[in-house]
């Protein structure tokens, strides 16, 4: 449905082209719609949509093709940078993106997601890092803090019994074949615009033909945290920012 603006008005926000008119499945203050938005208004303002290719997996990062007006492929849980590689190779001429949560990417995905940097693949990834299990029950994730309660740590993650966080983002910056890893956020409005421009940049260099990117972005998650979505934003601000700081972790590109 098109909306027409009174007479005398001026639109100054609406909803991108790429982003499908329905409501939601997430939880509500889940910042999965956020980024959702970001990518959208990404690809539209770069002229990708068409020539997209996107693959989603398991977990609630699957429902991104209910939202995101591009063509997508469904992997197996973790398998994202895999068949993004396939479509990469039979399709040279598409753009290629990546849609994963950190319990996909971080933990029965680090094999796929780390060989796919090493390879310097052209692949743009995005990274959504709420340190939970989201849709499965709310477990302890790769990127759980310590301290942490979850269902599966509901005494805190304790480094000695459950291991350390993993930095992510930062173990496959040091890949020569990652040509630009960065994190955003969805904290406020000026971490939301930051974030917008880090997928930019690394659609940009997708397009440009340099090599792997990646952009993490810390978001909340109110359910799995067990806390309103005011609570959870604040923890993301608080916290969560502390151990996770966003900012462009590496720019092989001379641009940075």
């Amino acid at each position: 449905m098109t909306t027409v603006a009174p007479a005398g008005s001026r639109v100054i926000f609406e909803r991108p082209e790429l982003l499908i008119d329905r409501s939601t499945h997430y939880c509500p203050g889940c910042g999965h719609g956020v980024v959702h938005r970001l990518i959208a208004e990404v690809l539209g303002e770069l002229g990708l949509g068409s020539r997209t290719i996107a693959v989603a997996p398991v977990g609630c990062a699957v429902f991104a093709y209910d939202y995101i007006g591009v063509d997508f492929v469904e992997a197996p849980h973790g398998r994202a940078p895999a068949v993004a590689t396939g479509i990469r190779r039979v399709r040279p001429d598409a753009f290629v993106l990546t849609y994963q949560g950190d319990g996909d990417l971080a933990a029965i995905g680090t094999a796929e997601i780390v060989h796919a940097a090493g390879r310097g693949e052209l692949l743009t990834a995005v990274f959504v890092n709420n340190g939970i299990y989201g849709m499965t029950g709310g477990q302890m994730a790769p990127t759980t803090l310590l301290g942490q309660r979850s269902t599966s740590s509901p005494g805190g993650r304790e480094a000695a019994f459950h291991g350390y966080p993993i930095p992510m983002t930062e173990m496959l910056a040091i890949m020569p074949g990652v040509a630009y890893a960065a994190r955003g956020s969805v904290v406020d409005a000026p971490a939301i615009g930051r974030t917008k421009q880090y997928l930019r940049r690394a659609c940009e260099v997708q397009l440009e033909g340099r090599g792997f990117a990646i952009v993490e972005v810390i978001s909340n998650c109110p359910v799995g945290w067990g806390m309103t979505p005011t609570e959870s934003i604040e923890r993301l601000r608080d916290v969560v920012a502390k151990q996770y700081r966003p900012g462009v972790i590496v720019d092989r590109t001379g641009e940075g």
